[in-house]
């Protein structure tokens, strides 16, 4: 398996991204192809005396940057890191794509270069969130900020899939945010989702609302791409709020540092549950090969987790069972139709 990782995507670039590549290669056993400038690359590998014999490196002169147009890189940066990565999965020379590098373009750039599983509206980014119980997904967190019923109901069917294949979840349970529990509650697109869900191949829970999502009470969460931005960041703005807070609290005076001893534990466990680097990155779903987005502040902890999350996702064939999943549906509609004629 080769997993061609984008050495210039994201803040930290290149550094972290190749002592990341490193770690990965020797614990996962994989191919790892670095895309980027290739003298930058080796002189920022010399600088750090970090040896990088084990990872291939595909030349790539430039780079998009995140506040250019996301289109460009399907015109006039072909050339970028981001670019010729994604054309290599999509020639069949790598099998996964990870990179840390501005989101727009990723998600133009996997729909126009990578392409989209057939069937499929709309790629969606789904992001892992830590809850009380255990991680839940929630999906659509930006990539398409206008959508229809029918494209909620696939990211609700790829989100079940994904869930079961890679982080081993049995029949995931599958709920669509919404401003009420009630079947009744919210606009036309709800509404719509609402009633595609039910009849859908996954184990459709109803609605949910924001507050109970920390609590864990479901494995996937289908929203819009703007209300699940929305969730998204207020969820990493809550999670840094809390954790700032507490560490103010436990290091507020010699008897408060004390007690903060006899909870070390606790709270190693706590801030690593939290931690955004643990779970390596949000794939995007609904391309015909394994993509991930790793997040823009990535260190070498977080790449090495998406080029992990990204071999899970090739080996759980995931898009195969999407495909699957999408004709069964479409042999569905043709029987009833045929049945009501």
């Amino acid at each position: 398996m080769n997993i061609v990782l984008d050495a210039f995507g994201g803040d930290n670039a290149p550094l972290e991204i190749i002592k990341g590549a490193i770690d990965a290669r020797k614990d996962f056993e994989v191919d790892i192809t670095l895309v980027g400038d290739e003298e930058k690359i080796k002189a920022c590998a010399k600088e750090n005396s970090l040896d990088i014999s084990s990872l291939k490196i595909k030349h790539a002169p430039d780079v998009i940057d995140i506040c250019e147009e996301a289109t460009n890189i399907i015109r006039s940066k072909k050339n970028c890191s981001m670019a010729v990565g994604m054309q290599m999965v999509a020639d069949g020379e790598g099998d996964a794509f990870v990179s840390a590098g501005s989101t727009a373009a990723l998600v133009v750039g996997a729909t126009f270069i990578v392409k989209r599983i057939k069937g499929i509206k709309r790629a969606a980014l789904a992001s892992v969130l830590p809850t009380a119980t255990n991680p839940t997904m929630l999906l659509d967190c930006g990539a398409n900020s206008e959508c229809r019923p029918e494209m909620l109901m696939q990211f609700g069917i790829m989100g079940s899939i994904y869930m079961n294949k890679v982080l081993g979840v049995k029949n995931p349970k599958v709920a669509l945010a919404n401003i009420g529990a009630e079947e009744t509650k919210g606009r036309e697109l709800e509404l719509g989702t609402y009633a595609l869900l039910k009849d859908a191949p996954v184990n459709f829970v109803g609605n949910i609302e924001a507050r109970e999502i920390p609590k864990g009470n479901c494995d996937v969460v289908v929203a819009d791409g703007f209300s699940g931005n929305l969730l998204l960041k207020l969820y990493e703005g809550m999670g840094k709020f809390f954790s700032n807070e507490l560490k103010g609290m436990l290091m507020n005076g010699f008897l408060s540092k004390i007690g903060a001893l006899f909870l070390l534990k606790k709270i190693k466990a706590f801030k690593k549950k939290m931690d955004y680097t643990e779970y390596g990155g949000a794939p995007l779903l609904g391309t015909s090969k394994p993509v991930i987005k790793a997040h823009g502040s990535s260190n070498a902890k977080a790449i090495y987790n998406a080029i992990r999350q990204a071999k899970s996702f090739s080996e759980g064939d995931v898009i195969g069972e999407v495909t699957k999943a999408l004709a069964a549906i479409k042999e569905n509609s043709k029987t009833e139709q045929t049945s009501n004629v």
